[in-house]
């Protein structure tokens, strides 16, 4: 049960359209279950254990304390990388992890990424580049 921020962290991996059709840019974001709040976001070219350690790493610089922290997920491979499973150890961060084949794996992260995608201000036409997508994002 989730009383108080900063217990459990959502995050997952959104699809940004690129300029090129087909390509896309990756918006890593982690959300407080309980609070909605933001605690850190990046977009990158690629799906990689490296960026999404990185991340976590940043967003757990506000203070949380050793296995304080639950952190949720989808069950797929930048989460379950041997990069990303070490920094949550070091760190002193719990993993928990969606069933595999679940359409609606992550509903906080899902529900926040279609709140951005259909806001009257989410851009009508492909990002230009990453740059453009780092700004309006």
């Amino acid at each position: 049960m989730v009383n108080a921020p900063g217990q459990v962290w959502s995050w997952d991996i959104a699809f940004l359209p690129a300029a090129v059709r087909g390509e896309f840019y990756r918006l890593y974001l982690v959300l407080d279950v309980f609070s909605r709040m933001i605690e850190g976001w990046e977009i990158h070219h690629n799906e990689s254990a490296q960026h999404a350690a990185a991340l976590i790493s940043k967003a757990c610089l506000h203070g949380i304390r050793y296995e304080q922290l639950v952190f949720h997920s989808a069950n797929d491979s930048p989460t379950k990388g041997a990069t990303m499973l070490a920094t949550l150890h070091k760190l002193g961060v719990v993993p928990s992890f969606s069933r595999p084949s679940v359409s609606h794996d992550n509903p906080y992260s899902e529900a926040l990424f279609r709140t951005l995608k259909y806001r009257p201000g989410y851009p009508r036409k492909r990002f230009g580049d990453i740059d453009r997508a780092r700004v309006r994002v």
